[in-house]
């Protein structure tokens, strides 16, 4: 059968009633959460995509930024849920008053997704169409912007549930907004082929389906694609998890102890080539920490690294003072120091602290008072191998670290999942430094405080890992890459590029109405 002339009406939506698409919405927001660990169901990812716009593709564009936030609502009130634990645990906040930061955090992240969906509604205005072909483009740059805006919030990215997906092959060419772009045009190619079919179009239905399951189709045949090169010769690793409480981590009665929990941890691996510590191991500035650097130096092997995790004091020229920095240093048969510049709001500093100091203690965490590093920092260096290092949420953010991973042959991250504790905030996090490996085409070392340690190799699979939550070491080989994948060099530009050239050229403006 031929294809029936082209239907122009906005086909019908999945309720009318307010109230039922709203909870669509925030079901389809939450139905990401299950796309990222533990869960990993990255199916799901179009599917929500699907939901949405069986929801808000009838949508007067005065609607959708409600829309939006409600989808924000959804994804953010489930997969962010983690910050709850970190405010009443081990802010000193009243339950009540917990929730209520976090309702403000969840709400304050979904108008993200609300600006977005009204912008969409905007550039699209009412054309069925036009809105489908714009929505792929609308939503990565929604992400772009969260991840950059008041120093970013660049987590829960659909693509970061294809570190297991059939999309894996392509972080390393258009890394993770590339995958979110496309998971995004495949919950729009499912509509369009069911408007089309409705409309009597098979022809056009089919050429749909198949561009959009093309990607789907070549990814697991790209699988052995290496776009680095392995040194043939593995440095030996090991990772010391101390699984410190959060309760006592600055507790000046018990810093003695935790250097000591970490030194017998390291006893009979001080001859191994790389030894990692994690986030603010040494619990104590390094001004005042001379004499345990020295007593790790000392116990070192000749050719033997010891990277930590060490708040830094010292004056700044950058900023003309005195400052602390959240920092890592190599000590040994190495050299370097690095000072995070990724700051995370509250956790490491106060916006608007001379206002929230004091107010309730959350506001008021153990070293809220860190500076950011400067940008232009180079590696450390360890038995002649450069390592670019991340300390906690710095690993989230993907330009960022394909940037600075350039001329480096290992990556490594270290943390301090404690502030969030059996929760899935540790998990999404091992997920995400996965996904940077994968983009980089390099291995990550990660070692945290009590979990999740883990060795990640140029794919993004996990190679060694120890449980969360005990007292242990992880060992391992790993291996140093040369090179750069596509994605290290060109970064989230392209896809950024293809998006706004759509915007600008699919636009209500420039394509007739009808």
């Amino acid at each position: 059968m031929s294809d029936s002339p082209r239907a122009t009406a906005m086909p019908p939506g999945l309720s009318n009633a307010p109230l039922m698409r709203a909870s669509a919405l925030i079901v389809a927001g939450a139905l990401q959460t299950l796309t990222f660990s533990p869960v990993n169901w990255w199916w799901l990812g179009p599917v929500s995509i699907l939901l949405i716009l069986l929801c808000c593709l009838p949508l007067e564009p005065q609607k959708l930024f409600k829309a939006g936030w409600f989808t924000g609502l959804g994804l953010f009130g489930s997969g962010a849920s983690w910050v709850y634990v970190s405010i009443s645990e081990h802010g000193n906040t009243s339950i009540p008053l917990a929730v209520i930061l976090t309702v403000i955090f969840v709400a304050g992240l979904a108008l993200f997704h609300g600006i977005a969906f009204w912008a969409w509604g905007k550039l699209a205005k009412h054309s069925a169409a036009r809105r489908l072909i714009l929505f792929p483009a609308v939503w990565i740059i929604g992400d772009w912007v969260r991840g950059w805006l008041l120093t970013g919030f660049p987590w829960l990215y659909l693509g970061t549930a294809h570190v297991d997906g059939p999309l894996a092959s392509f972080a390393p060419l258009t890394g993770v907004h590339g995958l979110s772009f496309w998971v995004a045009a495949s919950g729009c190619a499912v509509y369009a082929c069911w408007w089309l079919v409705q409309n009597l179009r098979y022809t056009s239905a089919g050429a749909v389906a198949l561009a959009a399951l093309l990607p789907w189709a070549i990814g697991p045949t790209m699988a052995n694609s290496q776009w680095t090169t392995l040194a043939t010769s593995p440095t030996t690793f090991a990772s010391m998890q101390g699984n410190i409480p959060q309760q006592i981590k600055w507790d000046p009665d018990f810093l003695r102890d935790q250097i000591v929990t970490y030194l017998d941890l390291t006893e009979g691996h001080w001859n191994t080539d790389l030894i990692l510590w994690p986030e603010t191991a040494i619990p104590i500035p390094q001004d005042q920490a001379g004499k345990i650097i020295d007593h790790i130096g000392g116990e070192l092997g000749e050719s033997s690294t010891l990277i930590t995790g060490i708040p830094w004091y010292g004056f700044s020229d950058r900023i003309e003072d005195f400052t602390f920095h959240n920092s890592i240093m190599a000590i040994g048969n190495g050299d370097g120091i690095y000072h995070k510049q990724r700051l995370v709001p509250f956790g490491e500093y106060v916006p608007l602290q001379q206002w929230l100091r004091g107010l309730i203690g959350f506001f008021d965490l153990p070293m809220s008072s860190f500076s950011r590093g400067p940008s232009d920092q180079g590696p450390l260096t360890a038995n002649g191998t450069r390592i670019m290092p991340f300390i906690c949420y710095e690993v989230a953010y993907p330009d960022f670290v394909a940037f600075n991973a350039r001329n480096t042959g290992l990556l490594l991250t270290i943390s301090n999942d404690g502030w969030f504790g059996d929760s899935i905030g540790p998990l999404q996090h091992l997920q995400i430094a996965r996904m940077r490996a994968l983009e980089t085409g390099r291995y990550m070392l990660r070692g945290t405080n009590n979990g999740v340690t883990a060795i990640i190799d140029e794919k993004g699979r996990i190679t060694e890992t120890i449980p969360q939550f005990e007292k242990a070491v992880l060992t391992g080989e790993v291996y140093a890459a040369n090179g750069s994948t596509p994605y290290m060099e060109a970064g989230s530009w392209p896809v950024l590029t293809l998006a706004a050239i759509l915007i600008v050229f699919v636009r209500e403006r420039v394509i007739p109405k009808n």
